[in-house]
């Protein structure tokens, strides 16, 4: 050993330590990427996933687990209700704003996961069993499944083209002759929708497109209800009529409001929300929050709050910050940190700071997209409660209404983090709301588009690995620094390391037999061999 240590240069340790080192820097460079991308150590994920069965550390006696296996298995089903992704109920039309972002940018808005989703939507509350009997809705029944836009469109227009052939019906008014009656058949409601989320390039494009679905969706929906009861089938063919309707309607009242007819579109909401009460998976009523604080119509906003912001229905990120925003409205203007410090916080205060407290427990992500401390991108057409995508999705479009009321977005930045006193363990406990999901993060990654970086609530730390590789890295530069610029010294060194560990070994059973010797002139009865160092 000692020859093959004197052979050795310092060109050899200079190699040594700068391989250890781009070794070391390659391995943080990835952990740190992984860990950006998916939240997590790679090197922690394969040794728990594959090292660890390996080293025995399964539990052998599941078998007798069962109670705890049942429980968790509640926990894994609870924590899947709560990251059930909702659609969008102010999402943007494809073509008219999507597409436009992507002609300017290069960057696609939308993930594949988020636009399968919206797939499923559409087959779910355009398409029924009957679809088949009628030409054009089965075309469009197969042009929802088309993954590529163009393919879609073509398909719509086919549908439209089928429409226009006239069908000629044999009525027998007369004995002795027969007269043929021209009848078009009805128009092809959705095959109007697609062209106007997906073909129109601007909105008013798309408003007239509506228009047209409207014209042949109302006389379908007529139709079907009268024909209902007449069996399963035609309930189902009335239930789709019925959503084809609704989602024409809504958007046609969205239209209206990006064109900036805004009283309109209030009205249009208000008036499809009275003739359906009964479907709230659309969630119109936000649509009608937006559109009544972009009229400034206070007590209207508080109205439509009192009615939905109630205990036994579900919360959104928009009826907890609009509720916020409202109670901050009323003492904003005059609210001072050093005042309220000196004098403490009045009643109406503590009322907006616990309004406050309470949107932000719901999601923590919005008040950075409010104050402006994270960069905006286009909302998905799906979101995740209580998760980064319906913090987008919301302050996309409620921006500016928090900047009109004066002061309240410095009442916000003076108060949100307070939130997280009263919350120390997010993911254990809530104050007024469950406990945080765990599975926003990997769900707001599908959801959202790669260049965007998702926000983190609880903020993770850095896993064990990446500290670790990141000091290995530094301390084999060091040493490759060192070693090049004092390369005698540090071979030395080198050696006299080396020469330590190899003789470590002997000089632990030296201690050994001196202690052994001193026992036995002193003639102290033998101990226990852990306590020879010890005595």
């Amino acid at each position: 050993m000692s020859m093959f240590l004197n052979t050795l240069t310092p060109k050899f340790y200079v190699a040594l330590t700068g391989t250890s080192s781009l070794i070391s820097g390659l391995i943080l460079i990835f952990e740190w990427w992984y860990f950006r991308k998916y939240g997590t150590s790679f090197i922690e994920q394969v040794s728990v996933s594959h090292l660890r069965p390996l080293l025995g550390g399964v539990d052998n006696n599941s078998s007798n687990n069962s109670n705890s296996s049942n429980g968790d298995s509640d926990s894994n089903r609870q924590s899947v209700s709560e990251c059930k992704v909702w659609r969008n109920p102010l999402n943007l039309f494809r073509g008219a704003e999507y597409n436009r972002y992507t002609w300017v940018t290069g960057r696609e808005p939308l993930t594949y996961y988020d636009m399968n989703l919206s797939a499923q939507d559409h087959q779910t509350f355009f398409t029924c069993d009957s679809d088949h009997l009628r030409p054009a809705d089965a075309i469009m029944q197969k042009a929802w499944r088309e993954r590529n836009p163009q393919a879609r469109i073509s398909a719509a227009h086919e549908a439209l083209e089928i429409n226009e052939i006239r069908s000629r019906v044999e009525v027998p008014l007369i004995a002795s002759s027969t007269i043929w009656e021209i009848k078009l058949l009805p128009k092809c409601a959705t095959a109007y929708i697609l062209l106007a989320e997906e073909e129109a390039t601007t909105i008013a494009e798309a408003e007239k497109l509506f228009k047209q679905a409207l014209k042949a969706g109302d006389g379908c929906y007529r139709r079907s209800q009268q024909l209902q009861h007449h069996g399963s089938q035609y309930e189902a063919q009335h239930r789709r009529d019925t959503n084809v309707l609704v989602y024409i309607k809504r958007r046609l009242a969205m239209c209206a409001r990006r064109l900036g007819r805004t009283r309109e579109a209030v009205k249009m909401m208000r008036d499809l929300m009275k003739e359906f009460p009964l479907l709230s998976m659309f969630n119109i009523h936000e649509n009608l929050l937006e559109a009544l604080l972009e009229l400034q119509a206070y007590a209207d906003v508080q109205a439509v709050l009192a009615k939905y912001d109630d205990i036994s229905l579900p919360k959104s990120a928009t009826i907890c910050y609009t509720a916020a925003l409202l109670k901050a409205r009323a003492v904003s203007d005059k609210f001072s940190p050093e005042a309220a410090s000196r004098r403490g916080l009045s009643t109406a205060e503590m009322n907006a700071v616990e309004a406050i407290h309470r949107a932000v427990e719901f999601n923590p992500h919005v008040p950075k997209y409010l104050l402006e401390m994270k960069s905006l991108i286009l909302p998905p057409e799906h979101i995740l409660k209580r998760g980064d995508s319906e913090a987008i999705a919301y302050a996309f479009f409620h921006l500016a209404h928090w900047k009109r009321v004066e002061g309240a977005l410095n009442l916000l930045h003076c108060t949100w983090e307070g939130t997280f006193r009263m919350i120390p363990y997010p993911l254990e406990k809530g104050h007024l709301f469950y406990p945080y999901p765990i599975c926003t993060e990997t769900a707001d990654r599908e959801l959202l588009p790669s260049f965007h970086e998702v926000s983190v609530y609880p903020k993770k730390e850095l896993p064990f690995f990446i500290l670790f590789t990141a000091g290995l890295c530094s301390f084999t530069a060091m040493l490759a620094l060192l070693t090049h610029q004092f390369p005698e010294l540090m071979g030395v060194f080198a050696k006299a390391m080396i020469d330590i560990f190899c003789s470590a070994e002997f000089r632990d059973w030296n201690c050994k037999s001196i202690f052994m010797r001193v026992e036995d002139e002193l003639e102290i009865p033998p101990a226990p061999q852990s306590q020879h160092f010890q005595n």
